[in-house]
């Protein structure tokens, strides 16, 4: 009996340490997940273009500069990023292979990944308001889905 108490709480503890962010000061050239395809970012204007021209608003194999705004402070299994014609896309890690750290936020970063127009249900505004610690009113106000940027990012590399 004693053992599985103890093998519990060694499972409940470990379940704690790795709900974490990494740790990391995320500085410049620091990357996550694959590293990042060297080559020139497309800009927003053009990723909003391009993404509504095609058939299923999304653009496979694009590399994306902008600003991080947000990590996911459970995790850091996504970031909120601000593109440079103001729009905020969400960004997932892909497979969800890997996290950020908490540092992130307000560098500038580069994405490699998938970006896509897409509805977000309000199930996931909801999810990823409540894993942003915002108010419970913030969150029940949440009651239409939103159409938005999303990427699907294979990596992120620290740029400035």
């Amino acid at each position: 009996m004693k053992k599985i108490v103890c093998s519990i709480a060694t499972l409940f503890l470990l379940g704690i340490v790795t709900a974490q962010p990494p740790a990391g000061d995320a500085l410049i050239g620091d990357y996550y997940g694959s590293k990042v395809t060297a080559g020139k970012t497309i800009k927003a204007k053009a990723l909003m273009t391009n993404m509504q021209k095609a058939e299923n608003n999304t653009v496979e194999n694009a590399l994306i500069e902008g600003t991080v705004l947000e990590v996911c402070p459970n995790k850091g299994c996504w970031v909120k990023l601000q593109l440079d014609n103001k729009e905020v896309a969400t960004v997932k890690m892909k497979g969800y292979s890997f996290f950020v750290p908490l540092a992130l936020k307000g560098k500038r970063v580069k994405i490699d990944g998938k970006a896509e127009i897409a509805t977000t249900s309000v199930e996931e505004l909801k999810h990823l308001a409540e894993d942003a610690n915002k108010p419970q009113s913030e969150i029940d106000a949440i009651t239409k889905p939103r159409k938005e940027v999303k990427i699907l990012a294979s990596g992120i590399e620290v740029v400035k």
